[in-house]
């Protein structure tokens, strides 16, 4: 395997939920940091309901891997941001036998 090309800079994000004050919860996203990043497709599809089509692409982003535990490790209830952009992690593996680097599988999806 080729070391990726680690060009962008990915903002690693994760859901907070504080109370509402009337009984319920109100989630919002904080920023962990950034990681420099390969990103890349490999699906795509066309979604819709009530009207409205939907792309949803299929991603493969590579990083530099972290150590277990580490807070700046991505799991699957995080997601990426890219300026606009966001990427809902939905999975992550090593990449390669050597555990040097991470590809997490995420999806996009754009009203079309």
């Amino acid at each position: 395997m080729s070391a990726p090309c680690l060009n962008r800079p990915l903002t690693l994000e994760e859901r907070v939920e504080q109370g509402d004050g009337a009984g319920g919860l109100r989630s919002s996203w904080s920023a962990l940091g950034t990681l420099w990043a390969e990103v890349r497709s490999f699906s795509g599809r066309e979604t819709g309901g009530l009207g409205v089509a939907r792309s949803k692409v299929g991603l493969k982003i590579k990083l530099r891997a972290l150590p277990h535990g580490s807070q700046m490790r991505p799991r699957p209830d995080q997601r990426f941001r890219e300026g606009s952009r966001i990427y809902r992690i939905t999975a992550v593996a090593e990449a390669e036998p050597m555990g040097r680097y991470l590809v997490c599988y995420a999806s996009e999806e754009v009203a079309a």
